[in-house]
């Protein structure tokens, strides 16, 4: 079989104005929460990428109808015969959000089978939580590798139930919301997660019909006995957001991005102020809006100090990308990783290109250089991919990189994006890059 490349060459300041698609990590939840309801739903401002029409696939298998229009971006689902509670591990290995269709299918069927998820190897994503929130609602949960499964007992349950998360899970708070929408009592999730996504499906599940209010660090969910379809339009992408704000930045553009959410971004974009970047938002117009962010990026970037941490704190997704501008940025930077014990594998790939970077534990010592070098490089998660694009727009020369079904798996166009501004990056099939390379030894020769 045939692999793919992305080949990046040196480019030169981006400029110009781009669109967000919808979150990544708001879209696929809200497309296991449509098993909840039993009709058609629409949902708008769907990205095209591998992750989505894995998601679709996964549906069509549970017996969905699912209709998707790539131009417009609008995904329709019929959800009104699904009728299987397994998923099986060809669909789950190749996904992690699959695990978000365990919460809806106990809800629907009282009763799930899901194999563990799959998806990249940044690190640890324990469903223990999401399972002990399960057994809290009433289920009861046997462990079966490569199947977890759960059924809801016949046991009555409390007026009230409170689900104290160890950590703020996104998923598990996404997957115990989903299933205490329509739960026999009512759920507090203390320690929830309350990322832009996790709203974006509260939005979702209020107009099916739940009953959700959002306290500071807890989530409160009086159960109902039925949730109805919906029409919706996703959330803009704060990730891509912030992947093309850093690729203005490292490259010394100016970019607009019309539609982004600058409130889903505060910390991070104090960080790039911080780097000696304009930054210019909605809140700054007379309007007071926070739709809208522009970045007019310094020619000399300061060196700055990072720690990941869950929203509203530095997001780990763009931590990787951040390095990449550090690796040129003027002084000894630091990252502290807390979220994902394995989101440094990017480093060892940017020193391939030259880069200088020492990892600690969990904090990663970046110290600033003039110049970064094409290289062979490979991408191990999605945000490792755009962190090398994003080192080989100022890299000299070529770089090419493997890893590409990640790439694809997050982003829809985004390479067509960047190159409207001014990038230089294409897709390449690997015999391509043989044949080129044999040209150049036969020239050698």
């Amino acid at each position: 079989m045939i692999g793919q490349h992305l080949l990046v060459k040196k480019s030169g300041p981006l400029y110009g104005t781009a669109h967000l698609y919808g979150a990544k990590n708001a879209i696929l939840v809200i497309m296991t929460s449509l098993i909840l309801t039993e009709g058609t739903s629409v949902l708008e401002n769907v990205p095209n990428n591998a992750d989505v029409r894995l998601m679709i696939v996964l549906l069509e298998q549970l017996g969905a109808s699912v209709s998707f229009d790539t131009e417009v971006k609008r995904l329709i689902v019929d959800t009104t015969y699904i009728n299987k509670s397994e998923v099986h591990p060809e669909i789950m290995n190749k996904i992690r959000a699959s695990i978000l269709v365990m919460g809806p299918l106990l809800g629907r069927f009282g009763t799930a089978s899901v194999a563990m998820p799959g998806g990249d190897l940044i690190g640890m994503r324990p469903i223990n939580y999401h399972l002990e929130g399960f057994k809290k609602l009433g289920a009861v949960v046997q462990l079966q590798p490569p199947f977890a499964s759960a059924r809801m007992s016949l046991r009555v349950l409390p007026l009230s139930t409170r689900i104290v998360l160890e950590y703020p899970s996104v998923g598990a708070t996404e997957n115990i919301m989903m299933l205490a929408s329509v739960s026999n009592t009512e759920t507090t999730i203390i320690n929830a997660a309350l990322e832009p996504e996790v709203y974006d499906l509260i939005d979702v599940l209020r107009k099916m019909g739940a009953d959700i209010t959002v306290a500071p660090a807890a989530i409160i969910i009086k159960g109902v006995a039925k949730l109805y379809p919906i029409i919706h339009t996703i959330i803009p992408d704060r990730l891509e957001a912030g992947t093309l704000l850093l690729a203005a930045a490292i490259t010394g553009g100016d970019i607009s991005i019309p539609n982004a959410r600058a409130d889903h971004l505060d910390i991070f974009i104090e960080k790039l102020r911080a780097m000696g970047h304009t930054i210019t938002t909605g809140f700054d117009m007379p309007e007071n809006t926070p739709v809208g962010i522009r970045i007019q990026a310094t020619k000399t970037p300061c060196a700055v100090n990072i720690k990941t941490a869950p929203y509203p704190g530095f997001p780990t997704d763009l931590q990787p990308l951040m390095m990449a501008a550090l690796c040129t940025a003027q002084g000894i930077s630091t990252i502290e990783e807390t979220v994902y014990e394995n989101r440094m594998m990017h480093t060892k790939e940017l020193s391939k290109m030259g880069a200088q970077i020492t990892v600690e534990g969990s904090t990663a010592i970046i110290r600033g250089i003039d110049t970064l070098y094409g290289s062979n490089v490979i991408a191990a998660d999605i945000r490792a991919s755009c962190t090398l694009v994003l080192a080989g727009l100022i890299a000299e020369g070529e770089t090419k990189i493997a890893g590409v079904h990640h790439w694809l798996r997050g982003y829809d166009s985004l390479d067509s994006k960047l190159n409207n501004m001014g990038a230089l990056i294409s897709l390449a099939d690997d015999s391509i890059i043989a044949v080129d390379d044999q040209k150049q030894i036969q020239i050698s020769l």
